[in-house]
Parts: structure tokens; C-alpha cells; sequence
């Protein structure tokens, strides 16, 4: 048999039902909030696989690095002076030369005639020099005996005048002759003058002639040396103490052959002298700015290192490099030689009592960066704000955000940009 529900019971019964559904739906808000605010969880990633470095405070030594090779300091390119045929080739790269050693003797007609014709016309200008002078020297003798034969005659005829003056003063002589031989001792007296002027003119005219026969002579002289240079020049020489490295120049694929027709100033040869080699260095242009002459600088050759320092900085870049040469201060170990593959580093300054870190994977020059710094014993890192410095091959300089005994993680984190804490296993 039902009970019949009063109305208050009901009402009860779902006042209850009712703070019931609104107590659920203010837990399911409270729960809805509470999950939004949380943090997702920190990543977690192994210890084990990560670089890691403490800063610390001292002396940086800033540097730089770059690839390069051994040059020798001092290399000739020989070539033709005139042009020739290939006829013999005497030397093979790789030999030792001294600086009168035939590389090449080469064959040229045109030039030895020409050398020839040049001999036999010096020859002739010689002979007719040889003859002027012996005309000359007859010329003068004639003269000499005119200016003799005049000066006899003048002295003849003064004597007689003197005889007469003497004679006319006792009036043994009449006045006529007296004059007579007066006027007569006067023009011989003249023409013993003529004749000196012209024994005078005669030897600068001698100077003359003789003075552009020697040029004659002297300009043949030097055509003829010039043809026997040239003539001597078909046997190329090196030219320096070195060892032959190549034959021909760099863009030539095929080597020197006999009978091979070669232009006048072609390359024929390249000698280096590889007792003293220098480095040549590539420097990324981005690290080359700090760069200077006579910085020390180590090269290696992996088979020792050997000091040295810039003496040459290439003013333009080439491919995101300068090119540095670098001199080197000690003896190059055994099996050094050119074009050996070498690494240089060049040291570029100390920095004193700085904070200092090794260099992280993404640390640049003067730039902001987040490193994540290690905390909580090692079980966590986070990521701070990092102002960098100055940099070197491995080290890098801390302005701000890190002091001494922070430890940071240098490797490269960028999987993990949108983390700002990660957990360490």
C-alpha cells in the first residue's frame, strides 16, 4: 500500500537534488581552472649527451682560426724573352736548380741571324773608324808640315828684313826694298797664322768625326749585345736557386713537349726556393676584423707546430675569407714542403680578469642569447638571458646574466626553444 509524499518532503528532496548538480558543476569549474593554470610538464632530456661548462673569471686569450696551406715565400715564373721552338727539355719538376741551370733550350733562326748581321755590321763600323782615324791622323800631319813650311818661310823673311833694316841705316839699302821686305815678312807672318788656326780646327774636327764614329760603333755594340742576349735567352734558365716545380703556367692541362711552339713572354716554368715557406691562411671575414700585423700566430702541420707571425692581410674578402699570410719564426719540421695542408691560429689579444665561458654552440660576438644555466643540484636547468662579448676560437666573454661557478649548457638547444626549464636525467 503507497505512503502519500507530503509537498515538503518534495521540496526537500530536490532542493537537495539541486545543490547536489551545483556543487558538481562548481567542482568541475574549480578543476577546469586549476588544470588551466598548470605548467606543462619540463622535458626531460639525458645529462649524458650534453656539453656542459662553469664560468669563470681570469684571463681570456682571444684568437682566431682558419685552414690554409705552406707557400714558399719566394717563387719566379720563368719565361720566354723571344720566341722559339721547344728543342730540348733538360731539367723534370721536382729537381734541384741553381740560378744559371738550362730548363729548356729552344731554337729560333730569325734570332741567331739577326744576331749575325748584328756582329758583321759592328765589325764594319769598326773597320771605318779604324780607317777615319788614320785619315785623320794623315790630315793633321799635313797640316802640321803646312804650319811648318809657314813658319820657315815668316822666319826667312823676317831675317832678311832685319838684314835690310840693319843695312838701311848706313844707306846701303834704298827705302823701297826695305818696305819690300818688310810687306812680305808681314803676309808670310799671316799666313804662319792661317795655317796654326787651322791645325787648331783640324783637331776639333778630328773630335768631331771620331766622337760620331764612336756612337756609330757604340750603338752597334749595344744592338749586337742585345741579339746575343737574345740569342743566349733561347736557353731558358731558372734564374734562382729553387727546385723546379711545374712546367708551364696554371691553365696549361698538357705539359711541355719538344717541337712545341712557344710566344714570346709565354710561361714556361715556375721555380720556388723551399727552404723558406710562409702559411697562407683562410680567415672567415666575420673573425678577421680584429686581425692586425705582427700578431703571434701558431701553425699546425700535424707533424708539429711551428710559431710565427701576419706579416699581410688581404685588403678584400673572397668567398667569406681573407686571406693572411703568416711568416714563420722557427724551423719547419721534416716533410714539411709546399702546398701542405696546414691550421693556424692567430692570437689576437688577453683579456684581463673577465667572466669567461667555453664557447656555446649559438654564442656570437655582441649578441643576447638564452643558455640554460643548471640549478637544483643538477636535476634541472632553466633559461636565463645571456649578454655576450668577446669571442675567441673556444672561449667567450660574459657581460651579463651568469658570475662565477654557474654552470650552462653549451650544446645546441634549439629543439628545446619553447622550453624554458627541462629536467636533467
Amino acid at each position: 500500500m503507497d505512503v502519500p509524499v507530503s509537498e515538503s518532503v518534495k521540496r526537500k528532496r530536490q532542493v537537495r537534488r539541486w545543490c547536489l548538480v551545483g556543487g558538481i558543476v562548481v567542482a568541475l569549474a574549480a578543476m577546469t581552472l586549476g588544470l588551466s593554470r598548470l605548467q606543462p610538464a619540463a622535458p626531460s632530456v639525458d645529462k649524458s649527451g650534453l656539453i656542459m661548462d662553469t664560468v669563470k673569471r681570469g684571463q681570456m686569450l682571444r684568437d682566431v682560426r682558419g685552414n690554409g696551406t705552406l707557400v714558399p715565400e719566394d717563387i719566379r715564373w720563368i719565361s720566354t724573352a723571344n720566341a722559339g721552338r721547344v728543342g730540348q727539355i733538360l731539367v723534370l719538376p721536382g729537381a734541384q736548380v741553381k740560378s744559371n741551370t738550362v730548363l729548356v733550350e729552344l731554337s729560333n733562326p730569325e734570332v741567331e741571324q739577326a744576331a749575325f748581321d748584328a756582329e758583321w755590321a759592328l765589325k764594319a763600323a769598326e773597320a771605318t773608324l779604324a780607317n777615319l782615324r788614320v785619315q785623320l791622323d794623315s790630315q793633321k800631319l799635313t797640316q802640321q808640315s803646312a804650319v811648318a813650311t809657314a813658319e820657315a818661310n815668316y822666319s826667312t823673311a823676317q831675317l832678311d828684313y832685319d838684314v835690310n833694316a840693319d843695312l838701311a841705316k848706313n844707306g846701303l839699302v834704298p827705302a823701297l826694298i826695305l818696305k819690300e821686305s818688310k810687306a812680305k815678312a808681314d803676309e808670310l807672318l799671316k799666313l804662319f797664322e792661317i795655317e796654326k788656326k787651322r791645325l787648331d780646327m783640324t783637331d776639333d774636327a778630328t773630335k768631331a768625326q771620331l766622337a760620331a764614329q764612336d756612337a756609330t760603333v757604340s750603338q752597334l755594340r749595344a744592338q749586337l749585345d742585345l741579339k746575343r742576349r737574345l740569342v743566349d735567352a733561347l736557353q731558358v734558365r731558372a734564374g734562382m736557386e729553387g727546385v723546379l716545380q711545374r712546367f708551364g703556367d696554371l691553365s696549361q692541362t698538357t705539359p711541355l713537349q719538344a717541337g712545341q711552339q712557344l710566344t714570346a713572354g709565354a710561361i714556361v716554368a715556375r721555380v720556388a726556393n723551399q727552404a723558406k715557406l710562409k702559411a697562407v691562411l683562410k680567415i672567415a671575414e666575420t673573425q678577421a676584423r680584429d686581425i692586425a700585423f705582427g700578431q703571434p700566430a701558431q701553425i699546425d702541420t700535424r707533424n708539429g707546430v711551428v710559431p710565427g707571425h701576419v706579416t699581410r692581410i688581404d685588403p678584400a674578402a673572397e668567398n667569406g675569407t681573407v686571406t693572411v699570410d703568416v711568416a714563420l719564426d722557427a724551423a719547419l719540421p721534416k716533410g714539411a714542403r709546399p702546398d701542405l695542408s696546414v691550421d693556424g691560429t692567430i692570437e689576437l689579444e688577453r683579456l684581463e680578469n673577465v667572466l669567461y665561458v667555453n664557447r656555446p654552440v649559438q654564442g656570437q660576438a655582441d649578441a643576447k642569447i638564452g643558455l640554460f644555466k643548471v640549478v637544483d643540484a643538477g636535476a634541472t636547468a632553466v633559461r636565463v638571458p645571456v649578454k655576450l662579448g668577446h669571442t675567441s676560437v673556444t672561449s667567450i666573454e660574459i657581460l651579463d646574466g651568469l658570475g662565477i661557478g654557474d654552470q650552462v649548457i653549451l650544446s645546441d638547444m634549439s629543439q628545446w626553444d619553447a622550453a624554458d626549464r627541462i629536467r636533467l636525467n
